[in-house]
């Protein structure tokens, strides 16, 4: 019989498949329960809570400890979002089962932001500068809470300290990207560097929306040797912090230059696009973790995009709604997703970038359309 993984995570689907490609059974707790993660899943616990929200520490603890009392004797834990602010409850997991992925340390050293613009200072990696007291001038000014994941929880700064467990970051100027790598404690491999873009909304101007990998043979996304600058500066980091498994660093690039924003100690949103190599990613998020450096095999020849659909008003999907398959995080029958919330996530493969974001924006809107038409159409095709 296969191994078994632990999973715990904000939403944990994108990990429960990505065990399956690596042969794995997992046991998942999560804050959805999808209907595709429980079809993933040989057990699975819910958590309570919301999205974006601190996570619960009793029930989380809990809930981890059943599914390992149902799984056996597991490979491990391996946690997704939602722990980034919470190195206490990894320190109190990873007590009681092995912890696949970045430890207490290196969490906390990569997601306080007072310790992470001190190491970036100190490694001479350029990075917005923080203050908990706002400067007079607001505008040029952004509040996050610290651990945040997801881009919703960062807002326009306002005149004031932060309130607790926030603080002000400097804006800095160019396009959001992500470089997505495997870490062993002492060096990295890049996966890719990944384009990202937002989903506003009228309370979250700066909403996670989704992601891009373009091909093996395109043009890069990036000059090499910015892209060299990157990935060498992200090294450093996770040597200095001791950084293992998956994990990826936001940046903000343009002409004049670039500037790292944070480091997500962890498999992220990007996984459903990365996912195509020899090697499972979770296979190799496994060996890093806990041996060595594996070998990932070659970059896919095609580009691949991935994004959130989030809700224009308050659904409910029936039984009978006909999810196309390139659409993951499908609601259960019965579940009511409201406005604003995150409702599915949408994939497309395609020859070039543009082809990618062409089918990606393609597939969505035929997706909007059908889910508008519900109550009168319920049998349109997607």
């Amino acid at each position: 019989m296969a191994e078994a993984i632990l999973i715990a995570a904000q939403a944990g689907r994108a990990l429960a498949e990505a065990a399956r490609r690596a042969g794995l059974r997992p046991f998942v707790a999560d804050l959805f329960g999808d209907s595709d993660t429980l079809a993933l899943s040989e057990a699975y616990r819910p958590l309570p809570g919301r999205f974006g929200s601190p996570i619960a520490v009793d029930a989380t603890l809990a809930a981890i400890d059943a599914l390992a009392d149902a799984a056996g004797s597991p490979v491990g834990v391996v946690l997704g979002s939602g722990f980034e602010d919470a190195p206490g409850l990894v320190a109190r997991i990873a007590e009681k089962h092995r912890l696949i992925g970045a430890d207490t340390d290196a969490i906390a050293a990569l997601k306080d932001p007072f310790a992470f613009t001190a190491l970036c200072a100190r490694l001479g990696v350029p990075h917005p500068a923080i203050a908990t007291d706002l400067p007079p001038e607001p505008s040029g000014w952004l509040l996050k809470r610290i651990g945040g994941s997801g881009g919703g929880h960062i807002r326009s700064a306002i005149l004031g300290l932060a309130p607790e467990r926030h603080y002000f970051q400097v804006r800095a100027p160019g396009r959001p990207y992500a470089l997505n790598f495997l870490a062993d404690g002492r060096t990295i491999q890049v996966l890719a560097c990944t384009e990202q873009w937002c989903a506003p909304s009228p309370t979250r101007p700066y909403r996670y929306g989704g992601a891009l990998a373009t091909g093996a043979g395109e043009v890069p996304l990036l000059p090499d040797t910015l892209l060299s600058a990157v990935t060498e500066a992200v090294a450093k980091i996770a040597a200095a912090t001791g950084l293992r498994g998956l994990a990826s660093a936001d940046f903000l690039a343009e002409e004049s230059g670039w500037w790292l924003t944070e480091i997500n100690p962890r498999p992220g949103a990007t996984l459903d696009i990365l996912d195509r190599r020899s090697t499972p990613l979770l296979a190799a998020h496994i060996e890093a973790s806990l041996c060595a450096m594996p070998t990932l095999g070659a970059q896919p020849a095609d580009a691949a995009a991935a994004q959130i659909c989030y809700a224009e008003r308050e659904h409910a999907p029936g039984p009978d709604f006909p999810w196309p398959d390139h659409v993951r995080d499908r609601p259960r029958p019965g579940t009511v997703v409201r406005r604003d919330a995150p409702l599915c996530t949408v994939l497309a493969l395609g020859a070039d970038r543009q082809a990618a974001l062409d089918g990606l924006n393609t597939r969505t809107a035929r997706l909007r359309a059908a889910l508008a038409a519900q109550k009168t159409h319920p049998e349109e095709a997607l």
